[in-house]
């Protein structure tokens, strides 16, 4: 393959000191690779504003470009200036715009509903200052009843302002392929990034799968559960089904590739050393 799409990867902020000197070294095993950018997840309600805030800072400490994920729900106009502001004196120029899930305990979503309402905030407020990514859903959302509603959703969210998306993960290539087709059809043309789960932990990532709607092929599932313990097996079968996925979104033109690490390197980086990076 000639042309390789960029790379991003996606960390979540670390609870202890050990953890952050590990995801320090992971961000060191991935960088030879080249990513566009290191994305860092946000709590509900701000549950880990000022670890998203530190893992961030240590990723742009170590001259590589970190996107903060901004999640609106259960907060004010005045709370995300100031988040913003604390993250433009510190250099930081990206950002993955979220509506998120309300905190546990919280009942009102506070004055934003959507994430499109938080894009069109941050444009009417800051202008272009910002590369702003929102997230797309190829197989919806899962709590949008109606498929078209969610594809409108979507199309608004962009209109709003935003200049990418990635995508939620999945295993079946034609869900994101049909998305793209979708929504390019209600005049969205910005960059469509599909978001990569390796099998880092089976039972784990099935369990992420049921919970959001995300269909794991049958064959897989079956596959993966006959192999109960082997976990040399697991492992192997995991990269070859990922990998294969990954080739076919290459081969159709997908403009890049979103890994979620779940702050591991090891299988992110075999899956891309196959792809030929």
């Amino acid at each position: 393959m000639s042309t390789l799409p960029s790379l991003s990867f996606e960390f979540f902020p670390p609870n202890t000191s050990v953890g952050s000197e590990k995801l320090r070294g992971v961000v060191a095993e991935l960088a030879p690779l080249a990513p566009a950018y290191f994305s860092v997840t946000y709590g509900a309600g701000g549950s880990t504003r000022d670890k998203t805030l530190s893992t961030v800072q240590d990723i742009a400490a170590l001259g590589h470009e970190a996107a903060p994920h901004l999640s609106c729900i259960g907060s004010t106009r005045q709370g995300i200036a100031e988040l913003l502001e604390l993250y433009r004196g510190q250099g930081i120029r990206r950002l993955v715009a979220l509506r998120g899930d309300l905190p546990s305990g919280v009942v009102t979503a506070g004055e934003f509903r959507y994430a499109s309402e938080l894009v069109a905030f941050i444009r009417q407020t800051q202008g272009r200052d910002w590369l702003v990514e929102v997230a797309a859903y190829p197989e919806y959302h899962p709590q949008q009843r109606y498929a078209r509603r969610d594809l409108e959703h979507f199309a608004h969210k962009v209109k709003a302002g935003a200049d990418a998306a990635i995508t939620q993960f999945f295993f079946n290539p034609d869900a994101y392929f049909h998305f793209v087709d979708e929504v390019r059809k209600l005049g969205v043309t910005v960059p469509i990034v599909p978001g990569i789960m390796p099998f880092h932990n089976y039972a784990r990532i099935a369990q992420f799968a049921a919970r959001d709607g995300i269909e794991i092929p049958r064959w897989v599932a079956l596959k993966m559960e006959g192999y109960m313990d082997d976990a040399a097996s697991i492992r192997a079968f995991g990269l070859d089904v990922v990998t294969r996925l990954c080739e076919r979104l290459v081969a159709g033109g997908a403009p890049g590739i979103h890994f979620y690490t779940l702050n591991q390197s090891a299988l992110s980086l075999e899956i891309c050393r196959r792809l030929g990076y």
